[in-house]
């Protein structure tokens, strides 16, 4: 089963991100798949303590990924890093954001907990609730089927207009370390908890193949390009590795917005 292949030095990483976001731009969607995004990969750029560690978790549990991205190929199927969809149920924020920030996480990830427990709150208060940045989220499965499981009940929830809510109950109920089961009775829990209306529908449909595909095709592109630690965020052609600060991506952020203006 492919890897989540050698990382790009940071450098060379933003340069690629600025020259795929000027092609999107320029040239649309269809463009870009071809030109840029076929070989472009990621680097991880955090320094702290929780970025090096988030990578070196997401490292071994690549080992077991191939059970959530079987079936995909390896290939890039995202035109573009930036989706701006008015449909888009993995995301949050006004769709003409000056700002987007892609984030991908793994549902079994600890560090993507602390991440959404300590620093979304106060990103979404202060950039996403102002109009300031959109957040689009991919989704991973790095560590084993159980990770597929919970990203198609997120998808599901989604479909339901509960995907944040649902992504949040997951993560407050995360253990300090190490990678939850996760199994099917208490993703129904979550999914009864946030308020999902058709329980019987969400049941049906953690076991849905389209939903199953689309998880194994976002793994498969956050391999290819080179996303081997989760958390992990992109915003601008800048890259950002790791459960950091949140004075870290108030850095970041008020960089980008900066720039859009």
């Amino acid at each position: 089963m492919p890897q989540p292949p050698e990382a790009l030095p940071r450098h060379e990483l933003e340069r690629k991100l600025r020259r795929s976001r000027t092609l999107n731009l320029a040239l649309g969607a269809v463009a870009i798949a071809g030109l840029v995004f076929g070989g472009v990969q990621l680097a991880q750029a955090g320094s702290g303590g929780s970025g090096s560690a988030a990578g070196n978790a997401a490292g071994s549990g690549a080992g077991t990924s191939g059970d959530g991205a079987s079936g995909s190929g390896g290939d890039a199927t995202g035109a573009s890093l930036e989706r701006r969809d008015p449909d888009d149920t993995m995301a949050i924020g006004d769709i003409d954001a000056p700002v987007v920030m892609s984030e991908w996480i793994d549902f079994r990830c600890p560090f993507c907990a602390v991440y959404s427990r300590d620093t979304l709150p106060v990103l979404i208060e202060e950039y996403v609730e102002t109009g300031k940045v959109r957040i689009e989220l991919h989704d991973v499965a790095y560590f084993g089927e159980q990770s597929t499981r919970a990203a198609v009940a997120a998808r599901a929830a989604g479909e339901q207009g509960k995907y944040f809510e649902f992504v949040q109950a997951i993560y407050e109920a995360a253990p300090e370390s190490g990678h939850p089961e996760l199994p099917a009775e208490e993703l129904l829990a979550f999914a009864k908890q946030v308020g999902v209306p058709d329980l019987t529908k969400f049941e049906a449909d953690m076991t849905r193949a389209d939903l199953q595909e689309a998880v194994a095709q976002s793994t498969a592109q956050a391999q290819q390009l080179g996303v081997s630690g989760v958390p992990f965020f992109a915003v601008d052609g800048q890259a950002l590795s790791g459960a950091q600060p949140v004075d870290t991506f108030r850095a970041l952020l008020d960089e980008a917005v900066d720039a859009a203006k």
